[in-house]
């Protein structure tokens, strides 16, 4: 290739490929507006935010979703149909890619800094597992019967785990297939990986990476996205 040295071209070879798997089959009862993904803010899907944000780090996004659903309008990516579980879906999106590093990422986490994604990517790649989160920073209790104060949890030490969740590809789907064949059930891909005894990096996540799940987590998106996509037109 005509001026590129040989060491760029090993450095560029050495490069792991790397894949975004969305999995986007949840129904989103709690939310109550029809399959999350789909829900808008600011004019843009859930998963259309998320996608954008993801392309510019990542070699290929596939999305998992619930069968007979299309992408919605604008989000050109490679779609294969989930599972009723998460875990599932999950497994489906990982027998479609052959990618070195996947980074598991939640549509309903529409704001991915790019510093939480290339992160997550590097210490995927050098550490094989590793998620975004953050420092616990409320007080945390125990409820006693549910309903009142009960006994208080020391939070030191305790990180709220967030997404994009990063992996090589060969460790999670063996992961995966162990959970399946032994019928574990989990909702989150790094537990699946510790539950082998693998490490898992803990990178500092942000606040914005918060999940919408609520129509109170609706109403701080729409908030939030006015300020993202000021950010983002004007390039700071």
């Amino acid at each position: 290739m005509e001026g590129v040295t040989g060491q760029e071209v090993a450095e560029q070879n050495s490069k792991p490929k790397i894949a975004a798997l969305i999995p986007a089959a949840g129904s989103g009862t709690r939310l109550g507006r029809g399959p999350k993904a789909f829900v808008e803010v600011g004019g843009l899907s859930l998963l259309a935010r998320s996608v954008a944000c993801l392309r510019p780090y990542v070699d290929e996004v596939l999305v998992a979703l619930p069968a007979g659903l299309f992408l919605p309008d604008g989000v050109q990516v490679r779609a294969v149909e989930g599972g009723d579980t998460r875990q599932a879906s999950v497994l489906a999106l990982l027998r479609a890619t052959d990618a070195d590093v996947v980074l598991i990422h939640d549509a309903a986490r529409p704001f991915l800094p790019a510093r939480v994604i290339r992160e997550v990517a590097d210490a995927a790649w050098d550490v094989g597992a590793a998620t975004a989160a953050l420092p616990v920073a409320d007080t945390l209790v125990q409820a006693k019967e549910n309903t009142d104060w009960g006994t208080l949890t020391p939070r030191e030490g305790l990180w709220a785990v967030q997404t994009p969740q990063g992996f090589r590809r060969a460790s999670l789907l063996a992961a995966h297939e162990s959970a399946n064949s032994e019928g574990h059930a989990a909702t989150d891909d790094a537990g699946l990986i510790a539950r082998l005894g693998q490490r898992v990096a803990l990178i500092p996540g942000d606040a914005r990476l918060f999940k919408v799940t609520t129509p109170g987590d609706l109403a701080l998106a729409e908030a939030v996205a006015a300020v993202w996509d000021l950010t983002a037109v004007s390039g700071e």
